[in-house]
């Protein structure tokens, strides 16, 4: 989840998304927050999942490949694992680096999306030559209201394209 200064108009829909995550009992979940840091709230996130993730807020820079890499690292059974990337894709890091990084973690057999940023007022924001970059590697990137994920998980399972398209 990007917690960089871009990220600001998306804070609470990044925040209800991770909410809505986390609290699916039924998967095993991590919630990597980062901006040029990468912070693991997994532990946290069994006691007061809304508090976490409303409290934690980073604001740095965007060091996108640092957090992917980080992510690698938890990734035990791929054919077992969805990979969420929720961010605004506004690389300040290696974005040669982060696209090789998804591309192989894809080939590894995870599920992979980026969940691109949402403003307050329903407006997406984010870098759509690198969203088109990842889209082209077979990654659907979108944009959907909170109200619209069972669908696009079921989408996304059934193997059905959600790039980059409006989901309200």
């Amino acid at each position: 989840m990007d917690q960089s200064g871009s990220m600001t108009d998306s804070v609470i829909y990044g925040t209800v998304v991770g909410c809505i995550l986390v609290s699916i009992s039924s998967l095993k979940t991590h919630v990597i927050a980062f901006d040029t840091e990468v912070v693991n709230l997994t532990e946290q996130c069994g006691t007061d999942q809304v508090d976490m993730l409303f409290g934690i807020q980073l604001g740095g820079g965007t060091n996108i490949n640092k957090s992917v890499t980080y992510c690698e690292t938890l990734i035990t059974e791929p054919a077992k694992t969805i990979f969420i990337l929720l961010t605004d894709l506004y690389e300040g890091g290696n974005q040669s680096s982060l696209l090789k990084r998804l591309e192989n973690i894809k080939a590894s057999g995870v599920k992979c999306m980026v969940m691109l940023a949402l403003s307050d007022r329903g407006k997406p924001s984010y870098d759509e030559t690198l969203a088109s970059k990842i889209t082209g590697m077979g990654i659907p990137c979108f944009y959907c209201t909170p109200g619209k994920l069972p669908d696009i998980f079921t989408d996304l399972l059934k193997g059905n394209d959600i790039s980059v398209k409006q989901n309200k």
